[in-house]
């Protein structure tokens, strides 16, 4: 019969190796609730909690649009605006325990500084999923409501052309309205009938001239 003791060491030592499975086990990232931060110049960069391959999306004040936006480090991390101006950029990192910050500049000026760090090693396996952007200083957020200061170009070159096509549509309006206008001056005459008789004697008296009409009104010419 063995002795007791190696069945103690032997059950141990399986525990031990099963303690160290579990924590060999990668962290099954989730998505945190959608959060807000403030951004000041005077305070340091919020962070912003990111997931490997996991997209988290930042959105700017809803009277604001992503003008351009600049990044420390675009080799381990993936920055997508979409195709059209809008409030909203992704953001994703490729590789682990990767950081980098990332500064937004918006179509009023405002200008928003994070700081983004992956975090499938932290022991709170939680990324953010949505992170919606407050301004903190009084001036960036009196320029919310004024008209944007920098218009992407795919918006300017849009603006051209409708300008143009509503140039080019007004031209040929008025254009029409002056070929009308001539063609009705032209043909007027046509429609002046002098076939009206009177008592000359009495015309004269009363200062009458001429009588005529058109085929919507009658006309008198004199003196009276």
């Amino acid at each position: 019969m063995k002795p007791p003791i190696i069945l103690i060491v032997s059950f141990g030592l399986g525990l031990a190796a099963a303690a160290h499975a579990a924590t060999d086990q990668p962290h099954h990232l989730e998505p945190a609730a959608p959060r807000s931060v403030t951004v000041s110049e005077a305070d340091a960069p919020p962070a912003i909690r990111t997931g490997l391959l996991q997209s988290t999306l930042i959105m700017l004040p809803a009277e604001e649009k992503v003008a351009n936006v600049f990044a420390g480090d675009t080799v381990n991390w993936v920055f997508d605006g979409g195709h059209v101006a809008s409030r909203f950029i992704s953001v994703k990192p490729k590789v682990a325990n990767a950081t980098t910050d990332i500064h937004i500049v918006s179509d009023h000026g405002n200008e928003y500084t994070l700081q983004l760090r992956e975090v499938s090693s932290d022991a709170d396996f939680h990324f953010d999923s949505k992170v919606f952007i407050t301004p903190g200083d009084k001036a960036a957020k009196d320029r919310l409501v004024e008209l944007p200061v920098f218009v992407p170009a795919a918006e300017l070159e849009r603006a051209k052309q409708e300008a143009a096509a509503a140039k080019a549509a007004q031209t040929a309006e008025l254009k029409a309205e002056d070929t009308k206008a001539e063609t009705y001056r032209s043909k007027y005459p046509g429609t002046l009938h002098f076939d009206y008789t009177w008592d000359t004697k009495k015309g004269n008296a009363l200062g009458l001239e001429q009588i005529w009409h058109d085929d919507k009104f009658t006309y008198l010419r004199g003196h009276f």
